[in-house]
This record gives structure tokens, C-alpha cells and sequence, in this order.
């Protein structure tokens, strides 16, 4: 049975985002993209609401075609090209690069999802992990902690009424300062 896995970055103090939705204090360096490229590319496909697919589809495509980029950037770039994706979104009519565009999480098909061949499958966006949470639909997350202080910004589970039980599964530290804590969603017999 596939998983379903949630990547965020947030700051020491709790934010995915900054004010007005800035997100350049993410500390990514090469280490740490090998590493990203690593845990996505086994994977089977990626869940995204329409922000974050509009940001990644504003960059993604064409990003190996930059002299400038750097090597995890190309392989990143060719990753998420042909990963199918699905895009949940009531406002978005078509999307591009190996994507099918849903229009809300329906619990029983996101299960049929899960109980197909495949890997695990990467959830991302705010708006979008806050309902799969809902629906108790997360099995793990993988947080990646930057050594920054943002003072404000955006949370990433502001409302949450109930606390799901995880289990810390793996730590790791990388050299820019960054910390990893994977934790597994407990699930009761």
C-alpha cells in the first residue's frame, strides 16, 4: 500500500512561508537537493494544490535548460517533468506536464489511490495538506526545520482541532544547518 507523504520546510519558529508569502529563506543547497531528489524520485506521484502546481509549473519545466543550473536542479527538473501529478483545484480547468486536474479530496478515491501499485506519493501545498489532515489522510511527514527566525508569516496547520499520533522514525542534520524529523502516523488496529 502506497503512502502518502507530506514535505514541508518551515522555519525554526513555525512558518512555511513568510510575510506575503515569501519563501527565500529556504536554506537549499545542493547537499540538500540531492537529498530532495532522492526521496522524490522513487516516488509515484505528486498531490498538489493549484498554488503550489501553478509555482512548480512556472519553473520546473525548463529549468535543466539553464547553463546556470546546478547539477540536482537538472535532475530535479526531468524528476518532476515526468512524475504524474495530480492537481486539485476548483478553479483550474487544464494542466500540463504529466498532471490531471480534480476538483476536490475525495476520501475514497484518494484510498483507491493508495491501494494502487507504485511508490508513495508526495503531498504539497498548504491549503491542500490541511484538508488531506481532515481526513486523516497523511501517513507521514517529513518537516525540514531551516535554522531561521521569521517572526511571522504563515503556519502550516493553523486550525488544527485534533492532534494525530506520530512516532519520530528518523532525524538527520545537514551541513547548511537544516534538520529533518520524518514521523510516521500511528494508526490504531
Amino acid at each position: 500500500m502506497r503512502k502518502i507523504v507530506m514535505h514541508m520546510s518551515v522555519s525554526l519558529d513555525g512558518f512555511f512561508e513568510g510575510p506575503d508569502g515569501d519563501l527565500g529563506w529556504h536554506q537549499v543547497d545542493d547537499e540538500l537537493h540531492w537529498h530532495f531528489n532522492e526521496e522524490i524520485a522513487p516516488m509515484g506521484g505528486f498531490l498538489n494544490g493549484r498554488v503550489t502546481y501553478e509555482l512548480m509549473a512556472a519553473f520546473w519545466p525548463t529549468a535543466d535548460q539553464d547553463p546556470t543550473a546546478s547539477g540536482p536542479m537538472r535532475e530535479y527538473a526531468r524528476i518532476w517533468r515526468d512524475m504524474p501529478k495530480i492537481v486539485y483545484s476548483r478553479t483550474l480547468d487544464h494542466a500540463d506536464w504529466n498532471a490531471t486536474v480534480v476538483r476536490e479530496v475525495d476520501v475514497e478515491q484518494v484510498r483507491k489511490l493508495t491501494a494502487e501499485a507504485g511508490g508513495d506519493l508526495a503531498l504539497g501545498g498548504a491549503n491542500l495538506a490541511v484538508s488531506f489532515a481532515e481526513h486523516d489522510l497523511i501517513d507521514e511527514y517529513r518537516t525540514y526545520i531551516h535554522p531561521v527566525l521569521l517572526g511571522r508569516g504563515r503556519r502550516p496547520f493553523p486550525d488544527a482541532d485534533g492532534l494525530p499520533d506520530l512516532r519520530l522514525v528518523e532525524s538527520r542534520e545537514f551541513s547548511n544547518g537544516v534538520v529533518l524529523l520524518r514521523n510516521e502516523r500511528v494508526r490504531k488496529a
